[in-house]
């Protein structure tokens, strides 16, 4: 008989729902929400949904592990914010593939104010999709984001001029592979366009964004009606990179992306995903090649201040717990 769980570590029951409804609330590709929690006496431990991939965008399951990797960061953030240390082992049993990471907070540790303030942006972080006011972001915001991807073992160069116009050309690169490939589009569309009542997937009240041909960024419906208008803000277009490209890695760097786009959301910045140039393999390989070879590229972030936009929506807590019924209430 399987004992019921009171508590792990220094977190009592309802202390462990709330870190994991902290984790859950991390982006994932067309909010596929990819990742299971199991609540045991040693710690935490946070899985890999492989229901939850996408075959056809993510063939080798690297967003899956990024979105993962933001998930973790959130989890520990909670945690270090109630005043224990998440102290957090990657890839623990090489036999369980699906095992991420397992997180024990049985040790005591005074909150940085810092880390308490991202914990805090954690509800209030929401991918923007809407165009982006023509605002200069001060460098010294810049210079914030750069270090939160540091602090995380990964690596943020900013674009310059050129680059960023080679990079609309990759990302329509991208796109022209990704809207002729039939798979694309049935994988795209059965997650995309859901209706309200739907806890997963993304809304048909959320747009997508990407360059269009007359240098402007297109925002498209993902909806039936696919409405387009073009966004001609100049936002903030930043790069998330790893210096190698292992399982271990990408999370890594999934967690440096949620550091970043949490220390946006408390400086007052909105952010939404570039996904066309990572997604495609010969298109990544060229934005590899243009950052100078020694970066392996993971996530392109567009940054800025866009109109107010509605939350996409989670699963329960139940739906997410490997043995739900473990965690006594």
């Amino acid at each position: 008989m399987t004992l019921p769980i009171t508590s792990i570590g220094l977190l009592d029951s309802d202390q462990v729902k709330s870190v994991i409804g902290a984790a859950v609330l991390a982006p994932s590709t067309h909010n596929t929400q990819p990742w299971r929690f199991r609540c045991t006496p040693a710690g935490l431990e946070l899985h890999a949904d492989p229901d939850r991939a996408l075959p056809v965008a993510d063939t080798d399951q690297r967003e899956l592990l990024l979105s993962c990797g933001a998930a973790l960061f959130n989890l520990r953030t909670a945690i270090h914010a109630l005043g224990a240390h998440p102290a957090t082992t990657l890839l623990p049993r090489r036999g369980d593939p699906t095992l991420l990471a397992v997180v024990r907070p049985f040790a005591v540790r005074k909150p940085d104010p810092r880390l308490v303030g991202l914990a805090d942006a954690i509800p209030r972080r929401h991918t923007n999709r809407t165009p982006f006011e023509a605002a200069v972001i001060p460098p010294a915001v810049v210079a914030e984001l750069r270090h939160a991807a540091e602090v995380e073992q990964a690596w943020l160069p900013r674009l310059d001029a050129r680059q960023r116009e080679n990079l609309r050309e990759l990302v329509h690169k991208g796109h022209q592979a990704q809207m002729a490939d039939p798979a694309f589009l049935a994988e795209w569309q059965r997650w995309t366009a859901r209706d309200r009542s739907s806890r997963d997937g993304v809304p048909e009240y959320a747009a997508g964004a990407m360059p269009s041909d007359n240098g402007g960024w297109v925002l498209r419906d993902f909806g039936s009606r696919r409405r387009e208008r073009t966004d001609h803000s100049e936002p903030l277009v930043v790069v998330i990179g790893s210096f190698d490209d292992t399982r271990a890695d990408r999370l890594r760097a999934g967690q440096a992306m949620q550091r970043v786009l949490l220390t946006a959301t408390a400086a007052g910045l909105d952010a939404s995903f570039i996904s066309q140039p990572v997604e495609v393999p010969a298109v990544r390989d060229e934005l590899r090649h243009l950052l100078g070879g020694g970066l392996w590229p993971q996530i392109v972030l567009r940054l800025g201040r866009g109109a107010p936009v509605p939350w996409t929506p989670r699963r329960s807590l139940d739906d997410v717990l490997l043995d739900p019924d473990r965690l006594s209430a």
